[in-house]
């Protein structure tokens, strides 16, 4: 079974890759999909106003949020996907978690929701790249 991450942030992006995956997915038979969404930490000011209960429930939100819009496109299909999120620096966590889970692919959008624009690709992306012992597909 070939096991495909898809990191999901709520871009316009990332939305590609996920069409772009789930076209793979109805064409490889024995595929598993998996949807990661990583929360990057929360600031200290943040830390400083709301308990570390309450900075969860918000990231597990959030995460949940942009999990769910994802799924839907591989429900529609009638395409099975497994959705997971985590916290911390979005780049080492998507390569991280393709370790651990033994992913043989990652298929990520060229640019996330960074306020930096007019980079060919986004710095998570490149980081991934750098970061992943596994195929990395970019779509544009």
């Amino acid at each position: 079974m070939r096991k495909l991450l898809i990191p999901c942030d709520g871009s316009i992006n990332a939305l590609r890759a996920v069409h772009y995956a789930l076209a793979l997915a109805k064409e490889i038979s024995d595929v598993q999909v998996v949807l990661l969404n990583v929360q990057e930490p929360s600031l200290v000011r943040e830390h400083a106003i709301l308990s570390v209960q309450e900075i969860e429930r918000l990231h597990t939100a959030d995460a949940n949020r942009i999990l769910q819009s994802a799924k839907q496109v591989f429900d529609a299909d009638g395409v099975p996907c497994q959705a997971h999120h985590r916290t911390g620096s979005p780049a080492s966590e998507i390569a991280q978690y393709a370790h651990e889970a033994h992913c043989d692919a990652i298929i990520m959008g060229s640019r996330g929701l960074s306020q930096i624009s007019g980079l060919v690709l986004g710095s998570v992306t490149t980081k991934v790249i750098q970061l992943a012992h596994v195929p990395v597909t970019i779509v544009k």
